[in-house]
């Protein structure tokens, strides 16, 4: 059973709720230490890798006590992550008891991501601005938007039955693809490139490729190095379904597409 009276545990929590939605590792591991000096824990020390999080410390009289966690990624919920900040302030600050902190903690950790249909139309709407801001047209905008909208479904379906990261960005890109080359192919659109561009914006590993980034300069080095290499995996699954699909349509349609 859970002990919710437990700081270190509060602190990990805190800490893996964090990581799993995106943080940066330097944040992570300030906000688990601003815990445990908020509530006077003795001796504790944190260790926080991109998939793993490591605690020791004491609660009290308690005997010294180790947690630990390897952690899989769970997509990125930048609310999640500014509610953990706020809480982690107010508990410096002595605005909440341990109970508290966790009942507030609970609620944070259930924040919901944005409803099936306000996610397909910001994701439509993505694609067609950014088709139109890396050069193409209004019609190539458009395909984009279509492409868009059959895109984030198809990112959910994927979420919803487990598949691998790696499998759901290769799939996804290609279906893009596909999708967008039909669309060129029936006449919408003029520069098939920038609505493919426009299409797999949002598959783009962004946030990995900026957070590692920060890593390095906080010098953590070795979850830097993990985060980079997960954004290029993800970037190279990307290419390999965009590329798959264009060449055997090219074939299929006997090189209308290039």
């Amino acid at each position: 059973m859970e002990d919710r009276h437990s700081v270190q545990a509060l602190a990990f929590q805190m800490g893996e709720t964090l990581l799993q939605n995106g943080a940066e590792i330097s944040r992570v591991q300030e906000t688990m230490e601003r815990v445990a000096r908020a509530y006077h824990v003795e001796s504790f020390n944190a260790y926080v890798l991109t998939n793993a999080i490591f605690v020791n410390g004491r609660d009290g009289d308690e005997p010294p006590r180790t947690l630990l966690k390897p952690l899989n990624d769970s997509g990125i919920h930048l609310g999640r992550i500014c509610a953990v900040n706020q809480l982690s302030r107010e508990i410096a600050q002595g605005q909440h008891t341990v109970e508290e902190a966790f009942a507030a903690l609970d609620d944070i950790r259930a924040l919901p991501y944005l409803p099936l249909w306000k996610g397909t139309l910001a994701c439509a709407v993505g694609s067609a601005a950014f088709s139109f801001l890396f050069g193409g047209g209004g019609w190539d905008a458009l395909a984009a938007f279509f492409c868009g909208l059959a895109l984030e479904p198809y990112l959910r379906l994927a979420e919803k039955h487990r598949l691998s990261k790696f499998l759901t960005h290769l799939s996804s890109s290609a279906l893009a693809a596909l999708l967008g080359s039909a669309l060129f192919l029936l006449g919408l659109g003029t520069n098939l490139d920038k609505i493919i561009i426009g299409s797999i914006i949002r598959l783009v590993p962004g946030v990995a490729l900026t957070t590692s980034i920060r890593d390095f300069f906080n010098r953590d080095f070795l979850s830097g190095t993990i985060r980079m290499i997960d954004a290029l995996l993800t970037g190279g699954c990307i290419a390999i379904g965009v590329g798959v699909v264009i060449r055997l349509m090219s074939l299929l349609t006997g090189g209308v597409l290039l």
